[in-house]
């Protein structure tokens, strides 16, 4: 009897440790994030070196810049890729705790470009608390969730307490303000919620607090009116709220079908600001064409499908949330940039993932992709491929 017991815990070992054993990344997403990281750095030195003249750098100063912070961030995005993802189960209240601190911090010590408090300067770089928040997001409600998965059908466990993270997080950045960091939370830690069992009901009142909340904004603040007047009709402020969505459309416009070429951009000089930012899609359009921009969104559309392969094919509910929230958020921000520059959504200050310059975010960014890549190291052997 003792040694039938003694194989039976044998084999139930032998088991839990094949399902814990760490296989090899998903090649198709490493690949897809390589791809999409090579033409973003490619079309930031093309759209930024007309105004790193003009700041009087040399023509690669932002070029230069984002690719330490992309190198950088790909040995980070490997090293994360070879850890447990589950280790990230325990800091994520740590982390949470901490984005909310640099969220009141930047109210305080933050700076920005047109009087708005979204960075935190440290000397030899600055970088928005709103990206650390971000992670910080989906690491905690994809641990909560998981934990109660079969609460979440009550309002106790499954709506509450994300709820009020959720406030206190978007209240924070409607006061830098920052409207595209507060649409983004909600947007990811709604969709997690609803992957996690959050019952429909509780969505069609967020939607209606959430109409509430919107129309209360676009009438107190003149920052949300503006932008949504200028949404309506750029050309009626041609010089102020306007001009730059006009631009991006000339951008567009004059892009047609193949583009002027790869660095012919007439906009980028001076004409598009941020035109190495939030708005380099409008470069990426005059320069490459319609066929260009549509083959961009082509490897960004296979990137969130793949991504959301691997969510669904996650060993955990834990691993499944995680690669499934991150694959949200760069779905959600791709969306949200490529609406505004084409005036289908009104302006936010959405970055473009993979090509807007911002060194810090990138590297954010990157190391979200090692976390997914470490998700799809555990998928179980049978359903890889």
């Amino acid at each position: 009897m003792a040694k039938k017991l003694s194989v039976r815990t044998e084999a139930k070992a032998k088991t839990a440790g094949k399902s814990n054993v760490r296989g090899s990344i998903d090649v198709p997403f490493l690949v897809l994030v390589l791809v999409l990281m090579g033409i973003g750095l490619l079309m930031l030195f093309s759209a930024s070196y007309a105004t790193a003249y003009y700041e009087n750098q040399t023509s690669t100063y932002y070029f230069v810049r984002q690719g330490i912070f992309a190198v950088a961030g790909i040995a980070i995005m490997f090293v994360i890729s070879f850890m447990d993802y589950r280790i990230f189960r325990k800091f994520s209240p740590l982390l949470l705790l901490i984005s909310i601190g640099l969220l009141v911090a930047v109210l305080f010590v933050g700076t920005g470009n047109y009087g708005e408090k979204r960075w935190i300067n440290l000397g030899l770089f600055q970088f928005q608390p709103s990206e650390i928040a971000k992670v910080a997001v989906i690491f905690f409600f994809s641990s909560m969730i998981s934990v109660n998965s079969n609460k979440m059908h009550t309002f106790k466990y499954g709506v509450l307490p994300y709820i009020a993270v959720l406030a206190v997080m978007a209240g924070l950045m409607f006061l830098e303000p920052h409207l595209s960091g507060a649409v983004l939370i909600v947007g990811v830690g709604a969709a997690l919620m609803f992957i996690g069992g959050t019952r429909l009901r509780w969505f069609t009142g967020a939607i209606g607090a959430a109409a509430v909340a919107g129309a209360a904004a676009i009438s107190f603040l003149d920052y949300a009116r503006q932008r949504v007047q200028t949404w309506f009709d750029p050309f009626s402020d041609p010089r102020g709220d306007g001009y730059q969505i006009i631009q991006s459309l000339y951008a567009i416009g004059s892009g047609g079908a193949f583009g002027l070429g790869f660095g012919n951009s007439r906009q980028k000089y001076l004409y598009l600001p941020e035109a190495h930012n939030d708005f380099i899609f409008a470069i990426v359009c005059e320069e490459l064409g319609f066929v260009g921009a549509m083959i961009i969104l082509t490897l960004f559309a296979m990137l969130i499908v793949r991504g959301y392969w691997i969510a669904l094919h996650a060993r955990d509910k834990f691993g499944a949330l995680l690669a499934g929230g991150i694959t949200t958020m760069v779905a959600l921000q791709t969306v949200l940039n490529i609406g505004v520059v084409t005036g289908v959504l009104p302006v936010t200050g959405a970055a473009l993932p993979f090509f807007s310059y911002g060194g810090t975010a990138l590297l954010i960014l990157l190391a979200e992709m090692g976390v997914v890549l470490s998700v799809s190291r555990y998928i179980p052997a049978k359903t890889a491929g």
